[in-house]
């Protein structure tokens, strides 16, 4: 099998152990393909993470890839059928850590960019390459810091392509054009404790909390919208009583969470959660966290741009979707009005024996240089 440059990059970059937070040399990898076609590369650095900011040029429309080098562990070697750390071909799959999540994307929008300069020197605008070994982790020194360099100076995004792995069944069939929500809390009922056989002289937490309990899961909290579906509370964790089976507990501890979508906000998600359980009268303190806000890019210029490369790369029509988890766009969409995800099969990301289908690389390559001539060229 003739190896094609896309396909030799990404090997390159998986053969780097860069499990997060490390990156390993895969930005400095990055900036020998990216610098020698005019591209100023900063690094900026905070909490042992490392993130690449590269561009081409001053002017608007800006267009920024972002991504991340940086990759879960690998779960026990021994059940990997090869060293996650060595790129190894079988059947025309390419297996390592980081093949689909998302080494790939990262390698063929390098490429895509250098073939778009080479044939396009004068092109209109600006392209850019943002990428964090902070990721996978907390993501609190990823790319959430490099959004507010670039918000200090003014420098913000107009379209900015996240290549997470989107695809479900085949490459393309799914862009990622927004996420939602997600707030956790942590919810202490106080009651009192005393011995299991004399009720009247304690409060049991657990019965005075399970009301309202169900009451927050039977809750309505929105019906979503065409883009996102309904936001969803999950409880998660119940912790009570002293491992004794004749004492009443003194505390109950819920943690619950949160997919919410841009129906709602953190302000009434939270006002709502404290007028059910004060309607039940309970003694309690609530403890929130944010690990984003919801995003959202309706239908325009970028998802257009996406769509007709991928049609006319694969000749399948795609699908704009906001399922999954959380990703950086949510940092980015703070800064750039149009943030999209789109990268190859997600179906073997975080697994053992993580893998991509070599056939995909180079169209995926070319998807990505063909957007940035629909954005770029006029």
């Amino acid at each position: 099998m003739t190896e094609t440059i896309v396909l030799n990059r990404v090997k390159t970059l998986i053969e780097r152990a860069s499990v997060t937070p490390e990156d390993a040399g895969c930005q400095e990898l990055l900036m020998e393909i990216l610098e020698p076609m005019g591209f100023v590369a900063e690094i900026f650095e905070q909490g042992g993470v490392k993130n690449l900011w590269a561009r081409r040029g001053t002017q608007s429309p800006l267009v920024v890839f972002a991504g991340h080098t940086d990759v879960v562990p690998t779960g026990p070697l021994e059940r990997w059928n090869s060293n996650p750390f060595v790129p190894t071909i079988v059947d025309g799959k390419l297996y390592g850590r980081g093949a689909a999540d998302m080494k790939s994307s990262i390698a063929a929008f390098a490429t895509a960019a250098e073939e778009f300069v080479l044939a396009h020197a004068d092109h209109q605008g600006s392209i850019a390459m943002l990428i964090t070994s902070d990721e996978e982790g907390p993501a609190t020194d990823g790319t959430v810091i490099v959004c507010d360099a670039l918000k200090a100076r003014g420098q913000t995004p107009d379209f900015c392509i996240v290549g997470e792995p989107t695809s479900v069944d085949r490459l393309g069939d799914t862009i990622k054009n927004g996420r939602r929500g997600s707030m956790s809390g942590k919810l202490k009922v106080q009651g009192k404790q005393g011995h299991i056989a004399y009720p009247h002289l304690a409060r049991n937490p657990i019965h005075e909390a399970n009301l309202a309990l169900n009451r927050l899961i039977a809750e309505v909290w929105d019906n979503g919208n065409e883009y996102f579906p309904a936001t969803s509370f999950q409880i998660s964790n119940i912790h009570g009583g002293t491992g004794a089976s004749n004492i009443i507990p003194g505390e109950v501890v819920i943690d619950f969470n949160f997919r919410f979508s841009t129906e709602n906000t953190v302000q009434t998600l939270q006002t709502r959660v404290r007028d059910i359980l004060d309607a039940h009268q309970l003694t309690y303190t609530l403890e929130w966290s944010v690990s984003g806000l919801p995003f959202l890019t309706p239908k325009g210029t970028l998802s257009d741009a996406l769509s007709h490369a991928i049609k006319a790369e694969t000749g399948h029509e795609t699908t704009l979707s906001t399922t999954g988890g959380t990703s950086d766009g949510r940092f980015i969409a703070q800064i750039c009005p149009q943030v999209v995800e789109f990268g190859p099969l997600n179906a073997s990301i975080h697994q053992i024996n993580e893998h991509i289908d070599i056939a995909e690389l180079e169209p995926l390559k070319n998807i990505y240089r063909r957007t940035l001539e629909q954005l770029l060229l006029k």
